[in-house]
């Protein structure tokens, strides 16, 4: 089983000028201790359902490029890039950058954005749900179009592009993974099956995740997609520093089901939060 750290909340320590220094620390941390992944939101104001929107938010791939000259080995994405903040060809822009500046470390995570607060705040165009999946399909083909040896245009419904240069390209090989995150039954995990290298779901419980996966593999055969070619992540939900053994159970079920990289958010100081996790848990699930 491997490790994310999804870093989620700034607002620990309470000063703006511990927010860099923490995050680094954090990052550190992670890696030292053998985490596989490290991620950010991809917000500009806090969610409310986890706090308020006043509280301090980063954008995300700038994040990332702070991260990546801090570490050496942890692979670097947002979880999960919100489909209507950047435009697809300049989004695979910026993934390959920070591909190139981080080693090779880099993925794209994505998924349809939601957050209609922080959109409609900043100017973001608010599209119906529908749409909002019309172009993240887009999205995906222009990223693996930019990705391929294939320079010519991409006509599209939502976008049009002439070229689809992209030079220098990923170190990655053969180009940075895709994410697709969300456990949408009808559109997002068919467009799993259709594009994605990996998945990414909520571990709200090993039933849930279960079920998740069956309707993946379903949507699998219907495209034709080997099912095991796709990697399967989720993000644990429950807080394990207050009940391990209860982790590694559920840990255990996951793995079962095919699940190969579990994702924590802090829920104390991150560096705390990290610390412990380095101490008390991974020895126990190694």
């Amino acid at each position: 089983m491997k490790l994310g750290l999804h870093y989620w909340t700034y607002s620990d320590p309470a000063d703006t000028a511990g927010i860099a220094p923490t995050l680094a620390e954090t990052a550190r941390i992670a890696e030292d201790a053998g985490f596989h992944r490290f991620t950010v939101m991809d917000h500009y104001f806090q969610m409310e359902h986890r706090g308020d929107a006043e509280e301090p938010m980063l954008e995300g791939y700038t994040t990332l490029g702070y991260v990546a000259a801090r570490t050496e080995r942890l692979q670097l994405g947002l979880l999960v890039t919100g489909v209507m903040y950047r435009y697809p060809g300049l989004l695979a822009k910026i993934v390959t950058t920070l591909d190139v500046l981080s080693g090779g470390r880099a993925f794209l995570g994505i998924g349809a954005s939601w957050y209609e607060r922080e959109q409609r705040a900043l100017g973001v165009p608010v599209v119906p749900m529908g749409e909002r999946f019309e172009r993240l399909e887009e999205s995906l083909q222009i990223c693996q179009q930019m990705w391929s040896d294939n320079n010519g245009p991409y006509d599209g419904r939502h976008y049009q592009l002439a070229e689809t240069l992209c030079v220098p390209a990923p170190i990655s090989s053969p180009r940075p993974q895709i994410m697709v995150g969300g456990g949408g039954e009808k559109k997002t995990l068919l467009l799993v099956a259709r594009y994605a290298d990996a998945c990414n779901l909520f571990a709200v419980s090993p039933e849930d995740v279960a079920h998740k996966l069956d309707v993946l593999r379903a949507h699998c055969d219907a495209e034709g997609r080997d099912y095991d070619s796709i990697t399967k992540t989720a993000v644990y939900t429950d807080r394990a520093l207050e009940d391990p053994d209860a982790f590694l159970a559920a840990a255990e079920q996951y793995a079962q089901l095919g699940i190969t990289e579990l994702q924590f958010m802090p829920d104390r100081n991150p560096v705390e939060f990290a610390t412990r996790l380095a101490d008390e848990v991974i020895p126990r699930l190694a």
